[in-house]
């Protein structure tokens, strides 16, 4: 579970959010939601605890995010970001090994009990047939897969993922939402995703976290239906 507890976040002399509060349940899937410039990018750098905010909290767990160590928030949450990994002949099963650097040694050495845990993670996203091939080979809606994989292998119960249906045709966009969202239900996993598709979000999430005039507001889909026609003039 995620708690924004009275945060505010400023981009340059521009409030993104003032005083915000909202609270993201565990084993759901919630989008976030707003206009170009609203701050999606940035509040979710703030709960990945990549950057800070000018005041609040954020609560995980009912811990104060701060006061985990870096360490400890590796094992948490785990970050899905917009930057693509362009490293030819680099292997999908190596990128998702990566997720296992907070629980190997200082070598970085894979053991049995990871091993497995790659395989399950790439299994758990239709992935296993890819894990041999290089990752510059991929599709975008592929690419994609291996890195909520990665996210998998890393076993953090909370998934924060950027923009993760950009690019991508309608199809795909609902299989990525839809795989999200097994994975959020299955797995008891918090996993909030930013995102410009509201049909998909509307369609497959448990919740939608709206941020619009400097606040958030999480709603459920089909009352965020409704304001989100007003927001969009959809």
């Amino acid at each position: 579970m995620i708690t924004l507890d009275k945060i505010t976040l400023a981009f340059g002399s521009r409030t993104l959010l003032q005083q915000a509060q909202c609270t993201l349940k565990r084993g759901t899937l919630s989008a976030l939601v707003g206009r170009n410039g609203a701050g999606k990018s940035s509040l979710l750098r703030i709960l990945a605890a990549i950057d800070s905010p000018v005041s609040g909290e954020v609560i995980v767990g009912g811990k104060p995010l701060h006061k985990i160590s870096a360490e400890e928030r590796a094992k948490v949450i785990s970050f899905v970001s917009t930057q693509r990994i362009r490293v030819a002949n680099l292997l999908c099963r190596d990128v998702v090994a990566t997720g296992r650097a907070p629980y190997t040694n200082w070598i970085g050495k894979i053991g049995k009990e990871d091993s497995e845990i790659i395989s399950n993670s790439l299994a758990a996203v239709g992935m296993t047939t890819f894990a041999d091939r290089a990752i510059d080979t991929l599709s975008d809606g592929e690419f994609q897969r291996i890195m909520i994989a990665r996210a998998l292998a890393q076993q953090t119960p909370i998934i924060l993922l950027d923009e993760p249906t950009a690019f991508l045709d309608i199809p795909t966009r609902f299989e990525i939402c839809r795989l999200l969202a097994d994975l959020a239900h299955n797995q008891g996993k918090t996993i909030l995703f930013s995102t410009h598709d509201i049909d998909a979000a509307l369609t497959v999430c448990d919740s939608v976290a709206i941020m619009d005039n400097a606040s958030i507001s999480v709603h459920s889909a089909a009352d965020a239906a409704d304001i989100l026609k007003v927001l969009f003039s959809l």
